[in-house]
């Protein structure tokens, strides 16, 4: 297992994108930003980018150069439940997990879709995980699977 990542207070924006070659994307990303990734597994990196604060996620697989779900990295469960309680007034449909083993970590989260179908996940780290994906592969990761 990896360090657990260091999170910018008040949340950062995260950017999951599908990418064909891991590889050649972690060498664009790395001098891109001027910093590696926090972690690298298998078919899968992340960058945890303090200016701009930015979670980039890269999963490789078909469908490179496109989007593979948004979200927001906050520092805690109570964020979390915050946001999901936010959604809920604001009459929008959650869907919540609590404890989910996702892109090799365990999460808490809330999901939500935009209009056109964008998947937004507002979430916590817990802890890091030797596994991509829980029970349901790909149902952590849009277009994962």
């Amino acid at each position: 297992m990896t360090e657990r990542i260091r999170r910018t207070p008040g949340g950062r924006i995260q950017l999951a994108l599908n990418v064909t070659d891991l590889d050649a994307s972690i060498r664009f990303y790395s001098k891109l930003f001027g910093a590696g990734p926090a972690k690298v597994e298998t078919g899968y990196a992340n960058f945890a980018i303090d200016a701009p604060p930015l979670k980039l996620v890269l999963i490789e697989g078909d469908g490179g150069g496109s989007i593979n779900h948004l979200g927001v990295e906050v520092d805690d469960t109570r964020d979390v439940h915050a946001a999901s309680d936010r959604f809920g007034v604001a009459g929008l449909a959650t869907e919540v997990e609590a404890g989910v083993t996702c892109c090799y970590a365990v999460q808490d989260k809330v999901w939500v879709t935009a209009p056109d179908g964008e998947r937004w996940e507002y979430y916590t780290v817990l802890a890091d995980s030797d596994e991509f994906a829980g029970a349901s592969e790909g149902a952590c990761c849009p277009g994962s699977a």
